[in-house]
């Protein structure tokens, strides 16, 4: 690694204060993904600003139709939650399969979203569901959230506080996995909403998560897998590597969306 000050915030406005004065700062929520880009030497931030410390950041709440999770709450967190199973059964499901025990004890929510992995599981949800994205200073919808490849439109100093999740009528998650990461080859995250059917598919973008019109379309009229058995993506803007082709990818897709909509209905 690089050498870098750490710090230690204690809220929200502490992280705020801290990022906004340090020369080149990062946040560190769970380190899934920052502390191993350290250590390959990928990134040299001048400071390090620790979220774990800030217990204003922690939590789940359900208040009538709506989920709240804070953004320093793991995965397993999520996973265990009764509320969350009881409101979004669908959530708490791909909350239990993200990476392995030691990933779901230490990962969170917020730095999840924040990173935007092309391949994680929660930007799937965060769409599908129709998600809001509560910072410090702002409220963004989930659409407008993820808008490429690591790529969102978090400013510098700002903080991810919470995610809030709309309770949808049905939804599930089903992910093809990489037998090794446990990241996402293929994930589709299937919603049945107040403001409609929305598919949401991660793994497969070369701009990270993205939704299925056609298929939202098909399952409007009918919630059946049937209804979206001819239904395919084309592989143009698939990604490509040694785990699976643009066109498997493609396949899977149509795939992971039946078994979703099986499991909702």
């Amino acid at each position: 690694m690089y050498d870098f000050t750490y710090h230690r915030a204690e809220s929200v406005a502490d992280a705020a204060e801290k990022i906004k004065s340090a020369e080149d700062g990062k946040l560190v929520a769970g380190g899934m993904t920052l502390i191993p880009t350290l250590k390959q030497r990928l990134a040299s931030p001048s400071d390090l600003i620790d979220l774990s410390g800030a217990g204003d950041l922690v939590g789940i709440s359900v208040d009538g139709n709506t989920v709240t999770i804070g953004a320093m709450t793991t995965h397993g967190a999520v996973a265990a939650s009764d509320d969350v199973k009881k409101a979004i059964p669908a959530l708490a499901a791909l909350a239990d399969n993200i990476g392995d025990a030691q990933v779901r004890h230490r990962g969170t929510i917020g730095g999840s979203v924040a990173n935007n992995d092309p391949a994680a599981d929660y930007p799937a949800g965060c769409i599908a569901l129709g998600a809001t994205i509560v910072t410090n200073t702002r409220e963004i919808a989930a659409d407008d959230f993820f808008v490429g490849l690591f790529e969102t439109p978090l400013e510098e100093d700002e903080v991810i506080t919470a995610v809030r999740f709309p309770v949808a009528k049905r939804a599930a998650y089903m992910k093809f996995p990489n037998p090794a990461s446990r990241y996402a080859l293929v994930g589709v995250f299937v919603a049945d909403t107040d403001s409609g059917v929305r598919v949401a598919v991660t793994g497969a973008g070369q701009d990270g998560v993205f939704r299925v019109a056609d298929m939202e379309s098909a399952l409007s009229s009918n919630f059946t897998a049937d209804a979206i058995d001819g239904i395919s993506v084309a592989d143009d803007d698939l990604n490509t590597d040694i785990h699976a082709s643009a066109e498997y990818r493609a396949h899977l897709i149509t795939v992971m969306a039946k078994r979703a909509v099986a499991a909702a209905g």
